[in-house]
């Protein structure tokens, strides 16, 4: 027996978000036929009763998947042993050393005529004619950071055709730096000099005198301590004091002892502004007369500096003995164009004359009867600067008002000593020059000219052994890596000198023309060769001397290291 079952279904189904949802719902009907328990057969009937209904509800809701992530997966390293070739180019260096700031160091004063050799350890021996022996040593220790020593000692004699027409210069010079771990500089410079020479130039000619009695022998001994801080401490303040007892003797038993103190002290404030305070203190006592020498002076000044402008504004009041003077320190320098300055001062200072620096500027000095001290006042213009890569210049005019200037006159006598005469007052126009051309170490060229004009003298008719005019002038040239030459010209214009009859008369000018060379010959021996006065001219800076004539001198070289 089939039956009639009634089937409903409903779906509900949901709108995009943010719509009203709504829900709609679908009926449908199905007739399934439902096999009936088995009955005996009777009469069919009709059935009126209502068919059952079952309702099903679905709800389904839309979304998106999640996207898929691509992932990459690092690859292991490929292992590749071969260098890779690098090439650099490196552009021509072209180094100007005239530009370049050094560390100043005391040394001792080369000759003039003669090669400095700037090797660490060294013996330079050589010989030539006039009697001409030479002999020069070096050497330094140290490691270059902490400490710094440098040995030195050097002689020379020669022995020329006029009668005690003879002389010999030895010396010894120590110069010692040693840097301590609070940032200071200590420096020590022992030294010892001895020049021997006789006073051949006496007129006439004809007198007998006994060498000893012509003997003239000056020895120096002298140390000299200084201490200094390399940077401004943390207060601004940079110092440099120093001290040094000098020795001086000659061969008449003759002593002077001389103490000279230094107290140069620097306060910067900011990076324009600083305060400079100079002190200093000149102690001397010769013994010829005897007679104290002894000069004092302060020198506070303000300094105000900036990339064009540098201006320093002071006075030094000094002491000279018993005589008190205010002296003005003013100076100012500025640029006017990139290598190009200006520069002006106005200034006063004390040149302190002793027997040593009035023997070592005239060497035929007599005895001295009394010492005053040089008092200059001095007014300057002046324009320095640079033209290109190598160049360098350097021009200067200025008025100096003297007293007190040393003169040098033949003695009376036999005219073979020089006394020493002072000028109350003179006045003094002079011209300065000089120029430089560098390039690197192979080409230096240097030049320098000074002319002097002496008026207004009161005492004394003419600056009597002054050089009213003097140049001089450097070549040096590297031809080869073991060769090179160098060449010094001396010129100047005869100074004023008095006869014996009192007559104002002037030297002869004078040219000096030198040459030098030096080449190697190994690896630590070098031959080197000298002559000097080439023209052959017996040319008299003092009057009454005569020098020597061409004179060659050769030699060797050996490095140690």
């Amino acid at each position: 027996m089939l039956m009639a079952v009634s089937v409903t279904f409903t779906t509900v189904t949901a709108q995009k978000k943010g719509a009203k949802k709504k829900a709609v719902k679908k009926t449908a009907t199905r007739s399934v036929a439902k096999p009936a328990a088995k009955e005996p057969a009777i009469a069919l009937a009709t059935d009126t009763t209502a068919p059952k209904v079952v309702t099903i509800t679905s709800a389904f809701k839309p979304y998106l998947k999640n996207a898929a992530k691509v992932n990459f997966t690092a690859a292991s390293p490929v292992i590749d042993s071969s260098k890779i070739p690098v090439v650099y180019s490196i552009p021509s260096q072209n180094l100007f050393f005239s530009y370049q700031p050094v560390t100043i160091k005391p040394l001792a004063l080369a000759v003039d005529t003669g090669f400095t050799w700037n090797n660490d350890q060294y013996i330079k021996l050589g010989a030539g004619n006039f009697s001409s022996v030479l002999g020069e040593a070096g050497f330094s220790f140290g490691d270059g950071k902490h400490s710094i020593t440098n040995l030195r000692g050097n002689f020379i004699t020669a022995t020329g055709h006029l009668p005690a027409q003879q002389t010999a210069k030895w010396g010894i010079d120590v110069v010692s730096i040693f840097n301590t771990a609070n940032n200071n500089e200590w420096t020590a410079h022992p030294y010892y000099k001895s020049s021997t020479q006789y006073l051949y130039g006496y007129l006439p000619t004809t007198l007998n005198y006994p060498k000893d009695q012509l003997l003239q022998k000056f020895n120096t001994i002298g140390l000299e301590v200084g201490l200094q801080n390399k940077t401004a401490n943390s207060f601004g303040i940079t110092y440099h004091p120093q001290i040094h007892f000098i020795g001086f003797s000659d061969s008449h038993k003759n002593r002077e002892n001389e103490l000279v103190i230094k107290a140069p002290i620097n306060k910067a404030f900011g990076k324009i502004y600083a305060l400079d305070l100079d002190m200093g203190a000149d102690i001397s006592r010769t013994d010829i007369f005897p007679i104290s020498n002894n000069l004092f002076y302060v020198s506070p000044s303000i300094q105000f500096k900036t990339p064009n402008v540098k201006i320093i504004a002071g006075i030094r009041p000094s002491w000279d003995d018993q005589v008190y003077a205010t002296l003005p320190n003013i100076t100012a320098e500025a640029k006017i164009a990139d290598a190009v300055s200006l520069e002006a001062g106005w200034m006063g200072y004390y040149q302190k004359n002793t027997f040593r620096s009035l023997s070592n500027y005239n060497p035929w000095v007599a005895p001295l009867t009394g010492l005053k001290n040089t008092l200059i006042k001095e007014q300057y213009a002046g324009i320095k600067g640079a033209t290109g890569d190598h160049f360098t210049y350097q021009a200067r005019v200025s008025f100096q008002q003297l007293t007190n200037q040393a003169l040098f006159v033949n003695t009376l006598s036999d005219g073979k000593t020089f006394s020493v005469l002072f000028e109350p007052e003179m006045k003094v126009l002079k011209l300065h020059g000089e120029m430089a051309y560098t390039v690197q170490e192979n080409v230096s060229i240097m030049a320098g000219v000074t002319y002097a004009q002496y008026s207004s003298l009161t005492v004394n008719k003419e600056a009597w052994g002054l050089l009213p005019l003097e140049a001089t002038g450097s070549v040096k040239w590297k031809i080869l890596k073991d060769l090179q030459l160098k060449a010094d010209v001396f010129l100047w214009d005869g100074s004023p000198y008095r006869d014996s009859t009192l007559q104002a008369k002037k030297l002869n000018a004078v040219a000096d023309l030198n040459f030098g060379a030096e080449f190697s010959v190994m690896p630590r021996l070098n031959l080197w060769l000298q002559m000097n006065n080439l023209l052959n001219s017996t040319y008299q800076r003092w009057n009454q001397y005569p020098v020597l004539g061409t004179q060659v001198l050769a030699g060797v070289v050996y490095s140690f290291r």
